[in-house]
């Protein structure tokens, strides 16, 4: 795959937001003014992205919360919430001292800092315009090799390694262990042409020297895996437990297969990311990470992993055996912080940023596959921007809907364990559930409104999976494309919408906005 070079930004470092050509200062719904806008992504660690969403005031520190109940407690109830604040969790008993754990990073004003846009994008700005500066080139700049950093602050090797010293929690009620990797990313090599990859898989936390980490079938880790194991060759890991939030986001995107993600924050920064060589495994670590986890997986070496409650709000893939990291050295900065992102039931944080992400990595997806007049893409948080997606389009020709429709649903984003997907004109706000859905119930016919797509990519992790299926290890689900835009061919003869023109609905709000505040 050819790899596109970026050139480095300038104007870095302002503490929240992106700078506007022009001097802007309404940025809502404006696709212009989208495009104007400079990032400005104002951290490179996860302790100078603190202090920033500190600045916002939307930070809240608590103190003496045990890991065993309290920690997974507190995060249930503010992961929901886009209001409540990010939450540092300090002092925490029988654990490293200094050690914390940070929750709920993408939320309020912070969805938009973390992203290096203003605070007042609305969420479908803010994905059109983490695709328009961002996505649609995915430009590259490789990682830059350093000999030092504050990830070699602490380096434990031997007898001294014990994971369990780490503050990590018991995140959910029936959880079958602590998981360190929730808000964490995998670096794995492979062994045919040396691409690296960083992935978000979850890490349960065996004992002092072994974790164990579940990845769905065909993902980029697995498939890395799946080699490693059939050479019957060792495969190197090493394990990011507290990166800062951009490249956790990167490592949660559906990058394209032979991409680095490390090449790609690069080129979204404007500047490479400093890695050391790992000591054991010499994968590329990031110099600033907080804690990192470094090791082998053995061809063969599997122990029960899980239960854990899992992004589709469900345990829905129990207790199975899995591949066993053999930690071989942990690396941690001074009072580290772990990065924490446990799935609860939709819509809560992973909800949140999986939704911008996707949103504007789906509507690429769709504009690269050839579909002209793509208005919009939304990536439903109800269905953990997976299961329901939304497009909007202009019509422009016969099947126009159904073009979009199926590609969305098989393209790379929309491909694993999605659900459905809905295709409506582009005067419904796909991110908006309840237009979307009045456009499902008053421009679609049940009978000649839907198709259906057999055997389709999914998961252990799918509720909906028949007992029978995962005994026979039958992954596969269907997808409904459901057709809700005004038919094509009878589009002129449909009836008005009732509401207000967009010159009158403009000068309602500014006479009588005041009463909705």
């Amino acid at each position: 795959m050819s790899k596109k070079t970026a050139e480095p930004k300038e104007g870095m470092g302002v503490p929240v937001g992106a700078k506007i050509i022009g001097g802007a200062a309404d940025l809502s719904n404006s696709g212009d003014l989208i495009a104007a806008l400079i990032p400005d992504i104002a951290y490179h660690d996860l302790r100078q992205w603190l202090a920033a969403a500190e600045k916002l005031e939307e930070v809240e520190i608590v103190k003496g919360a045990n890991w065993q109940e309290e920690i997974g407690m507190a995060a249930e109830l503010v992961l929901h919430k886009d209001a409540a604040p990010c939450v540092v969790f300090e002092d925490i008993p029988d654990t490293l001292p200094g050690s914390r754990v940070l929750t709920n990073f993408f939320g309020g004003q912070r969805k938009a800092m973390t992203l290096g846009f203003p605070t007042n994008l609305s969420k479908l700005d803010l994905a059109e315009a983490a695709r328009q500066h961002y996505l649609a080139d995915l430009p590259q700049i490789a990682p830059r090799i350093v000999d030092d950093g504050p990830i070699l602050e602490n380096v434990i090797t031997g007898d001294d390694i014990d994971i369990t010293r780490f503050p990590t929690p018991h995140w959910h009620e029936e959880d079958g262990g602590r998981y360190i990797g929730t808000g964490s990313y995998n670096i794995t090599r492979d062994p045919d042409d040396g691409w690296v990859n960083c992935g978000t898989y979850r890490v349960m936390i065996h004992n002092e020297s072994q974790v164990g980490f579940y990845i769905s079938p065909g993902k980029h880790g697995r498939i890395m895996r799946d080699k490693y194991e059939a050479r019957g060759e060792p495969m190197p890991v090493a394990i990011v437990v507290g990166g800062d939030p951009l490249s956790f986001l990167m490592g949660c995107s559906e990058v394209p297969y032979g991409m680095s993600e490390l090449d790609i924050i690069g080129g979204i920064r404007g500047e490479a990311v400093e890695v050391i060589n790992g000591k054991v495994t010499g994968l590329p670590i990031p110099a600033n990470a907080e804690i990192v986890i470094e090791g082998f997986v053995e061809p063969g070496n599997r122990r029960p992993e899980g239960p854990f409650g899992e992004w589709t709000g469900y345990y829905a893939s129990d207790i199975r055996d899995e591949p066993v990291l053999d930690i071989k050295a942990i690396y941690h900065r001074n009072n580290p912080i772990i990065l924490g992102c446990p799935p609860q039931r939709p819509p809560d944080e992973i909800c949140r940023y999986r939704a911008i992400m996707r949103s504007a990595l789906l509507r690429e997806n769709i504009t690269q596959a050839g579909v002209p007049d793509v208005t919009a893409a939304w990536a439903h948080e109800t269905g953990n921007a997976r299961l329901l997606l939304g497009v909007s389009i202009k019509q422009r020709y016969p099947g126009h809907a159904a073009q979009a429709g199926h590609i969305a649903a098989m393209c790379h984003v929309g491909a694993y364990c999605g659900r459905y997907v809905i295709v409506v004109d582009d005067d419904i706000d796909v991110s908006d559930l309840e237009e979307l859905m009045w456009a499902v119930v008053t421009r679609s016919d049940p009978a000649t409104s839907i198709d259906i797509i057999k055997n389709a990519w999914s998961t252990p992790l799918d509720p909906r999976l028949e007992p029978r299926q995962r005994e026979q290890g039958d992954f596969t689900n269907s997808r409904a494309i459901i057709d809700a835009c005004r038919p094509w061919h009878w589009r002129d003869e449909f009836p008005k919408v009732n509401m207000p023109s967009p010159e009158l609905a403009k000068r309602a709000r500014e006479k009588f906005g005041y009463l909705l505040r």
